[in-house]
């Protein structure tokens, strides 16, 4: 478990990277695949910026990921797996990898989409004057950077397997070396390209990226992502969020960027201020319904605490239920996963 953890914190650090370990593991890498060591290490400041250093690469010879990760991670699993059996592998990867795999293949992905989004939109020579649909032209530049980006070896973003191999292999030594320093890296026969880790990352509880006042993900030359509880967003939706209004959060078309305003605006604030009016009344609580466009009705139940604060007052409390729901008594019967009529509290709390 221990070595989870670690692997978890190589997987969400930030911060500048120790440039001088980080070559060696290259180094490392390279002699361990056979290779000889590259002529030149080229430092980018992200993955977006790594692309642009790729594209922009003379002499340096062919791609070498397959001989310096591909094929070693391969052959080490294959290794493993036949050491401990099926059984015994699958443990050992539901202890290690399979607890970081899903966070760091999801942020990875979300980084992919975001370069080539980031690099179209930035590049005149690449977007059509009328972006949507997209031409020919676009599509053919689109597969080119998801290509470059496919290509790349993720350094920190590989924690989910290399976890499941910290002190099992020597062979794949050099690859951990680069990730616990590092992001994504680009093996070439003469050179490699590299990134810096990122300088912010924030998440929810459930790891996802999370942030309403600013970049979720940020590297130091202005690339970033923006999420809300792992939800895209634009930038400057967030922006906008400060000042919103119970007539903004009406008017957005879009359902999904309409559920993040009312979720950061507050539902019980929304009612109070929209003018919203209670749909039925019972000695459980009082059911509100917000009736939106193309979307769900949100339906709250407003319950008041029978146990006084220490200044006597009674704390008011909002819970979201099913849109089906037609009575305050059913819907707080839902949020202990009972029928209404199976819903006989002995004490009000």
């Amino acid at each position: 478990m221990q070595d989870v953890d670690m692997w978890r914190a190589v997987a969400t650090a930030t911060g500048p990277a120790d440039r001088a370990a980080a070559e060696e593991g290259l180094r490392l890498a390279y002699r361990t695949a056979g290779l000889a060591e590259p002529e030149r290490i080229i430092w980018a400041a992200s993955p977006r910026s790594g692309v642009t250093e790729v594209r922009a690469l003379q002499g340096a010879g062919r791609s070498v990921r397959d001989e310096v990760r591909t094929r070693p991670w391969a052959e080490e699993r294959r290794r493993v797996h036949d050491e401990l059996g099926p059984a015994g592998w699958t443990e050992l990867w539901s202890v290690t990898g399979a607890r970081l795999w899903d966070g760091t293949r999801a942020l990875a992905e979300r980084i992919r989409t975001g370069v080539v989004d980031d690099l179209l939109a930035g590049d005149p020579a690449e977007v059509p004057a009328h972006p949507a649909p997209r031409g020919a032209a676009t599509r053919a530049a689109e597969t080119a950077i998801r290509l470059i980006l496919l290509d790349a070896v993720l350094g920190q973003h590989d924690a989910a397997w290399l976890a499941a191999f910290d002190g099992r292999s020597e062979r794949l030594d050099g690859l951990a070396r680069v990730a616990r320093q590092a992001c994504w890296w680009w093996p070439f026969e003469k050179a490699v390209v590299i990134c810096e880790r990122p300088v912010e990352l924030h998440r929810d509880e459930a790891g996802r990226l999370d942030r309403g006042e600013g970049p979720a993900l940020a590297f130091s030359d202005g690339f970033a992502l923006h999420a809300w509880r792992g939800m895209p967003v634009p930038a400057a939706f967030l922006r906008e969020l400060s000042s919103l209004t119970p007539q903004r959060i009406r008017t957005e078309e879009n359902a999904e960027l309409r559920r993040v305003m009312l979720e950061y605006y507050g539902y019980d604030r929304y009612l109070a201020e929209s003018g919203a009016q209670p749909v039925h009344t019972d000695e459980s609580g009082t059911l509100w319904r917000i009736a939106l466009i193309d979307d769900e009705d949100v339906v709250m139940v407003e319950v008041l605490n029978s146990t006084p604060e220490p200044d006597g007052t009674h704390r008011t409390y909002w819970l979201r239920v099913p849109p089906t729901t037609r009575t305050a008594r059913e819907g707080v019967a839902w949020t202990f996963g009972l029928a209404e009529e199976a819903y006989e509290p002995l004490l009000q709390t």
